[in-house]
């Protein structure tokens, strides 16, 4: 099993338009083959703060994943309204 935490600090005035585009890859995501679960979490202390947290069956899955229409069309647009970003991908160890 393959998790992503992919960690971002989103633009004040662009929180609305984060998630609308957020919602929209994780709508289309969620029916990928392979993802076991794919969930977007807003920082309590900070809500400038979002972090999806995703499970794929395997890294292939995963790479098929960040070749996808909606991967290849919404990320771009996502990125736009950062202003930092962190991802980090793990293997389940046990």
């Amino acid at each position: 099993m393959i998790q992503v935490v992919a960690k971002a600090t989103v633009k004040e005035e662009m929180k609305e338009s984060y998630l609308e585009k957020a919602f929209e890859l994780i709508e289309s995501t969620r029916n990928e083959e392979g993802c076991l679960s794919y969930e977007l979490f807003q920082d309590i202390k900070d809500p400038g703060i979002f972090t999806f947290i995703e499970k794929w069956e395997d890294m292939d899955h995963l790479e098929r994943h960040f070749n996808t229409e909606h991967f290849r069309r919404i990320v771009p647009l996502l990125k736009d309204m950062r202003l930092s970003s962190d991802l980090n991908i793990y293997s389940l160890v046990k």
